[in-house]
């Protein structure tokens, strides 16, 4: 397992997160900032190494 961790202060509110790993992040439906579903994922979850590779305000990564 690994850690996942997001930046609010850094997030832009884009919603790659969302879209491209909708079971470990959402958007916060008053400010629209990233919400964590689940703070850790297996080693193999590739959709949130996409999602942290997406990311265009680089608020999301692996601890």
């Amino acid at each position: 397992m690994v850690k996942i961790v997001a930046d609010r202060e850094r997030c832009a509110g884009s919603g790659m997160c969302a879209l491209t790993a909708p079971a470990y992040f959402d958007q916060d439906d008053e400010d629209g900032l990233v919400l964590l579903l689940a703070d850790e994922a297996a080693d193999d979850a590739g959709e949130v190494a996409d999602a942290v590779q997406l990311c265009p305000a680089a608020a999301l990564g692996f601890a």
